[in-house]
């Protein structure tokens, strides 16, 4: 059985001096179930509660703005990160406390927010003089890096370092890396997990799934999002509303049959796919019938989801040419969404080719391989 970091506090008990404020989630919790606060009651000053997207009790929306508040049942001030001003630490928020634990887990893709959350932080403590502890936890798509490389021009919260969509390293890997190659300098101690090696997925772990984010329900979802989350960027339903967000992708448009049919016979190992009907509850049309497909992972090895994303775009643009679109543009700068989380600007052009882009990820991929390496903490076997 895997240990977290959060299981392993009581042994780096020195590491959390003075005024101690916590990031969380409500996936912060150890691996028997207990939340990271309490545990760092019994050991430290914690002052103070820090809420990414979502917040702390995961009672945020995805995407929703909220303010600061009070944890009733923790009693503790929660400082809100997800604000329209800003989401970084104020020198308000800076000034509260002496060292910052960091204890969420993310799903491996770049397109989660709390990455760039864990950026802010290790360059706000370091401009700061704070001292960062992250306690590690695995990154449940194990080893797997795919996708293209984050470009310098479409940095967003939804892409906030140039890696690729996943990037196969630990919360606690990732923060060195940024705090090396960033040269922040921050005072960054990572808490290790215990019987981790890279190659574990979340199956290897013996632990159950703890919702990061309601739009992450299980394990399958975290397989499917790094390609699925791609809809977010276009005019059809990625899922959010149905019982299987981004495991189910349709639009009013859509026939179910003959969009089922054309996308299995598309190059995409390890998945299959059904014909759908569905009503979403929320977000994209909400109320109105959509035709569609609900993907099946039927080998999570061979399954390369962000090529997936890439060929479901294609189809959906060359089997609805008057109906399918990518969003408008939501930054003054006009660079559309669905640029932003892809990490480049390649579909805002008309005849960009799904199989250029794909030999370009892997290239890319191989590349960040090479470039990660020298932050590798836990063995292969």
């Amino acid at each position: 059985m895997v240990l977290f970091g959060a299981d392993r506090v009581a042994e780096f008990q020195e590491l959390f001096a003075g005024r101690v404020a916590l990031l969380t989630g409500p996936s912060g919790r150890t691996s028997g179930n207990e939340p990271t606060f309490d545990v760092l009651k019994q050991c430290c000053d914690l002052r103070l509660l820090l809420a990414p997207e979502h917040g702390v009790r995961g009672d945020k929306a995805a995407g929703a703005l909220f303010a600061d508040e009070i944890d009733e049942e923790c009693r503790l001030p929660v400082r809100s990160l997800y604000t329209r001003d800003s989401k970084r630490l104020s020198q308000e928020t800076l000034a509260l406390f002496d060292t910052l634990v960091y204890d969420m887990a993310d799903v491996g893709c770049r397109y989660y927010t709390f990455l760039t959350t864990l950026r802010y932080c290790v360059e706000d403590c370091a401009a700061a003089g704070k001292r960062l502890v992250v306690l590690d936890r695995p990154n449940p798509l194990g080893d797997r890096v795919e996708g293209g490389l984050m470009r310098q021009e479409t940095l967003s919260f939804v892409g906030g370092y140039e890696m690729p969509v996943c990037y196969g390293l630990t919360c606690g890997e990732l923060a060195v890396m940024m705090n090396e190659e960033l040269r922040c300098g921050c005072d960054l101690h990572i808490v290790p997990c215990a019987g981790l090696t890279r190659n574990m997925t979340f199956r290897d772990w013996g632990h159950c799934w703890v919702m990061p984010s309601m739009g992450i329900p299980r394990y399958e979802t975290a397989l499917l999002y790094p390609g699925t989350c791609l809809i977010e960027g276009t005019n059809c339903s990625e899922g959010r509303g149905t019982g299987d967000p981004f495991g189910i992708i349709g639009a009013p448009f859509i026939r179910a049959e003959e969009f089922c049919k054309a996308f299995n016979t598309l190059d995409c190992p390890g998945v299959e796919t059904t014909p759908v009907y569905f009503t979403p509850a929320a977000s994209k049309h909400a109320g109105i019938l959509c035709g569609g497909i609900q993907l099946h992972i039927m080998d999570e090895t061979a399954l390369e989801p962000v090529a997936m994303g890439v060929r479901l775009l294609d189809l959906l643009r060359k089997m609805y040419p008057n109906d399918f679109a990518f969003l408008p543009p939501v930054r003054e700068d006009g660079k559309i969404f669905l640029s932003l989380l892809a990490g480049h600007r390649d579909f805002e052009k008309k005849d960009w080719d799904a199989d250029a882009l794909i030999h370009r990820y892997a290239r890319e991929s191989a590349a960040f391989r090479l470039r990660k390496a020298p932050y590798e903490r836990y063995p292969k076997e």
